[in-house]
């Protein structure tokens, strides 16, 4: 009688053999494919939604050939009561233009209701959050802006300097997308007033921002942003620390935002050094922003499919 045990061991070598060859070529293949998503730079995009948090900056730029048309509106206080319907009988507007001129640059201006001030500015992307063959754990964006109010002089009968009217923003943004949801920025700031109240106002002043996204769904988010005001800086005309919190909804080309925030400001420059009220006192003002984005220049690879 033939023993079955040696036809038994063949078998299992034959079924070893059989099994291991799809698992070595599986691991083959992902290492090619590691091999190879090393070689390529992925690079972070959407780490926040639009150019601004809330009513600070991001670190995103408009896209290369992209014309933004952004529409800022603040209602008053809500602590101005009933009589002026709660801030709603107030409003504040800022009306601006922004392009991409390539990746790395963009440039803006605006008109702001609040003493009638201009401003433009440029952003220059520094950095960009990637991984693969280059590594960038964060994004930096440079920020600098300068700002002219163009209201009657408060003195006209003294002799007065066009440069008075005019203040600077310079800011280093800090990005990182953590996760598709969540994102945080840090923003150290620095604003130059050229003519201050008086001889106790700083004509440099310091402050140190924050921002964060969390995404809720695909399209709506929840922004906060603070910007600490270090003290002693502004003596003769209270101001504060400026935090404002919103909500982000994409509809199509358009992006709204809605928020509250404790800064009438609309640039930078005010927003840092004329936020006067606070939260707790309810120096509460109602917003919103409003983004258009159109389509100057078409990007290369859609020029050429068509």
């Amino acid at each position: 009688m033939k023993c079955p045990f040696k036809y038994t061991i063949g078998f299992g070598f034959l079924l070893l053999t059989i099994v291991s060859i799809p698992i070595h070529a599986q691991d083959d293949m992902m290492a090619m494919l590691n091999q190879d998503s090393a070689l390529v730079t992925d690079y972070t995009s959407a780490t926040f939604k639009t150019t601004r948090i809330v009513i600070g900056q991001s670190c995103e730029n408009p896209p290369t050939g992209d014309l933004i048309l952004v529409f800022t509106h603040h209602f008053g206080a809500l602590n101005t009561g009933y009589e002026n319907l709660f801030g709603l009988k107030q409003v504040q507007v800022r009306l601006g233009a922004e392009y991409g001129i390539n990746k790395w640059l963009g440039i803006g201006v605006g008109l702001n209701t609040l003493q009638n001030t201009w401003d433009g500015f440029l952003k220059f992307k520094v950095l960009r959050q990637c991984k693969g063959a280059k590594k960038m754990p964060v994004t930096m964006t440079i920020f600098a802006s300068t700002a002219i109010y163009t209201t009657k002089w408060e003195n006209p009968d003294r002799k007065n300097y066009f440069t008075s009217r005019i203040s600077y923003a310079t800011q280093i943004i800090l990005a990182r997308k953590f996760s598709d949801r969540f994102s945080l920025q840090i923003t150290p700031t620095y604003v130059h007033v050229n003519l201050v109240p008086s001889y106790e106002d700083h004509n440099n002043i310091f402050s140190l921002g924050m921002g964060a996204r969390f995404k809720v769904s695909k399209r709506v988010s929840i922004n906060a942003e603070y910007y600490y005001l270090f003290p002693n800086q502004i003596v003769s005309t209270p101001a504060y620390s400026s935090f404002s919190a919103g909500v982000d909804i994409e509809t199509g080309g358009h992006v709204f935002q809605i928020f509250l925030t404790n800064s009438m400001g609309e640039n930078m420059e005010s927003i840092i050094t004329q936020t006067r009220g606070t939260w707790w006192n309810g120096d509460i003002f109602l917003g919103f922003n409003i983004s258009r984005v159109f389509t100057i220049v078409k990007p290369k690879e859609f020029r050429k499919r068509n």
